[in-house]
């Protein structure tokens, strides 16, 4: 069974990239990477530089070292009488010393008989190990050491007798690098200071690249700003044929597409809108007619005979079911067609909440809290629609007690009005939807007294008054609606 290996978290390992998406807008993120990129692009050259220069001159320097001590060392043996002493050795090391630099030192080791061209200098930059290999290899071998901080080449060569056989003579040589490592130095330090330009090169084409490819950008980003405000008529101008112009030529072709889209949705909500006012104001002659009559009909339904009578009183029912739902499409389209208009009185609104409880019975069917003294500048008659739908839609859809409590903040310039009931709630389905015209929770619910359009009258009312209705399912159970208006000062308090 094969061994399973961690695998990486995603994201682990790009520390760059993630501190990149941090910034904060993509203009800064192009130049930080230019100039990451220029960086590491200097970085690079100047590793490179300073390895292949350090490189070559070691080399020069190394070729050079043996090629002349070699040349010394076979020209000094050439005389050289064996076996040596040690004033022999010396004037061997002196001899070879001679020309190869003011700090090169010479040693020469024969058995246990050394000497050295300084005999002050120390001797240890010749290692064990490169002694060694001049002895046992009996060719010439080098070595570059550190002493002290600074670099050394050593170089040791063997002499030999006639024949190549080892005469046991072995001459070492130590030189000073320090001159070619300044010269390596010279070289870093020349690109070094060539990054500076090269940095500020970097951020000025940074900044003209994402100038150049972030105006494209700027502008559809306006575009669809405008588009969302609802101006459709908005385009943005193609430049070039990259991979920016193609974005703006799709967004060109859907905003035609959506412009072209929303005009034919705004005709028909318009002729929609128009029909159900035409519709409205033309059933309200003939209705006016029909509820006479069926008026007639449902006074004297009690001298009928109990079929008619039966019929009679649906008729009349009937009739007035579709007067209140001609007069609710009335009131919708004085809304849609902004013809709705406030006529704001001083108002006591825990009188006005009495009195609209009062005129439709159900002042014993709902609990109250109305404290007094909560004086608006509001539309008396808004008020009274929108408390009679919100109650009414509580007795006939919720559950007893139905509560409803009136509350002003003053200092937050707010007036609340909340109508709860104890029925099972509304679904979540239903919450989304509760404010869309001709919406029923009960599907069943066709033949209903409601019309559909009480909620969606209540809102508008309210929006009028500059406030909002909110819908929401009570912490005890119930639906609880909301009526939320701003508190404006009375005619009185202006004065």
């Amino acid at each position: 069974m094969g061994r399973r290996c961690p695998q990486r978290a995603r994201g682990e390992g790009r520390p760059v990239l993630r501190a990149l998406r941090r910034l904060g807008g993509l203009r800064t993120r192009l130049v930080v990477a230019f100039v990451l990129v220029a960086l590491a692009s200097g970085v690079t050259a100047t590793a490179l530089a300073y390895r292949e220069s350090r490189t070559a001159v070691l080399e020069r320097k190394q070729d050079a070292v043996r090629n002349d001590f070699r040349n010394r060392v076979e020209q000094a043996a050439a005389d050289f009488d064996m076996p040596p002493d040690e004033v022999s050795l010396t004037e061997l090391a002196n001899g070879v010393a001679d020309g190869l630099g003011d700090d090169a030192l010479v040693v020469v080791q024969y058995g246990a008989l050394t000497a050295s061209s300084d005999a002050s200098a120390d001797r240890s930059r010749i290692t064990p190990g490169l002694r060694e290999a001049v002895s046992t290899r009996n060719r010439m071998s080098f070595q570059r050491v550190e002493w002290n901080g600074s670099p050394y080449l050593v170089v040791g060569t063997p002499v030999t007798a006639d024949g190549g056989v080892p005469s046991g003579l072995d001459v070492f040589a130590v030189t000073s690098l320090r001159a070619e490592l300044e010269d390596t130095t010279g070289v870093v330090d020349a690109v070094r200071t060539g990054i500076v330009p090269v940095v500020l090169l970097a951020t000025a084409l940074a900044l003209l690249a994402a100038g150049t490819v972030l105006r494209p950008v700027r502008e559809l980003g306006r575009a669809t700003r405008r588009h969302a405000a609802g101006d459709l008529s908005i385009r943005v101008r193609v430049r070039g044929r990259d991979e920016l112009a193609d974005l703006a030529r799709d967004f060109n072709e859907t905003a035609d597409a959506l412009e072209a889209s929303v005009t034919e949705l705004r005709e028909q909500d318009a002729r929609a809108k128009r029909f159900v006012a035409d519709v409205s104001h033309e059933l309200r002659t003939p209705l006016a007619a029909m509820t006479m009559v069926a008026t007639v009909l449902d006074e004297d339904a009690a001298q009928l005979p109990p079929d008619a009578a039966r019929a009679a009183r649906t008729v009349s029912a009937e009739t007035a079911r579709l007067a209140r739902l001609v007069e609710d499409l009335m009131e919708m389209s004085r809304f849609d067609s902004g013809a709705a208009r406030l006529n704001v009185t001083d108002t006591d609104l825990a009188a006005a909440v009495r009195a609209t409880l009062s005129l439709r019975g159900w002042t014993d069917r709902v609990g109250v809290e109305l404290p007094d003294g909560v004086v608006a500048a509001v539309d008396r008659r808004r008020i009274d629609v929108i408390v009679a739908n919100l109650v009414g839609n509580a007795l006939r859809h919720g559950a007893e007690p139905v509560t409803l409590t009136l509350s002003a903040d003053r200092a937050g310039s707010r007036i609340a009005v909340e109508v709860a009931d104890r029925g099972p709630g509304l679904a979540p389905e239903v919450l989304a939807q509760v404010f869309d015209r001709f919406y029923k929770a009960d599907s069943a619910r066709t033949r209903s007294e409601g019309s559909g359009l009480g909620t969606a009258i209540a809102l508008e009312n309210a929006r009028l008054h500059g406030g909002t209705i909110d819908a929401a399912n009570g912490p005890d159970g119930g639906a609880v609606f909301t009526l939320r208006i701003p508190w404006r000062a009375t005619c009185e308090e202006e004065r």
